[in-house]
């Protein structure tokens, strides 16, 4: 997959599209941990620091998302459509979780009049049957 020169304003070092591709490959919801380890296999020479740093800025500019579970690690989501995420755990995986067509949040929730809602985390724990793919 190419990825661009350039991503909503933001200039794409190696180490930033290394990232990204990374992200874009495998959306498993990685730790920036896991982020660092695949990212070694093309940038041997790459830091943790460099890793966390690239993470943070693709964040700042909305290329990907920060997820975060409890007090675990923060992951990182290249998913920018409206979705929540499943926590299996059974087997630590997070899955996307995406809306019905036509589900409005607003809804669903006792809001008060005017309310307007700027970002949606949900997050979902259980566990999935084992004949379910993953996302």
């Amino acid at each position: 997959m190419p990825i661009p020169d350039e991503i909503e304003g933001l200039r794409m070092t190696r180490q930033r599209r290394e990232v990204y591709r990374v992200l874009m490959t495998n959306r498993d919801h990685p730790t920036a941990n896991d982020v660092f380890l695949r990212v070694k296999d093309s940038l041997p020479n790459i830091s943790l620091a460099t890793v966390y740093n690239c993470l943070e800025v693709l964040v700042q500019h909305g290329i990907v998302r920060q997820v975060n579970f409890d007090r675990n690690p923060s992951r990182f989501c290249p998913n920018l459509e409206e979705h929540g995420h499943f926590h299996d755990e059974s087997t630590g995986a997070i899955h996307d979780v995406t809306f019905k067509p036509g589900v409005n949040l607003a809804d669903l929730l006792d809001l008060p009049p005017g309310t307007v809602i700027s970002d949606v985390e949900i997050t979902l724990r259980g566990e999935l049957p084992s004949s379910t793919p993953s996302h």
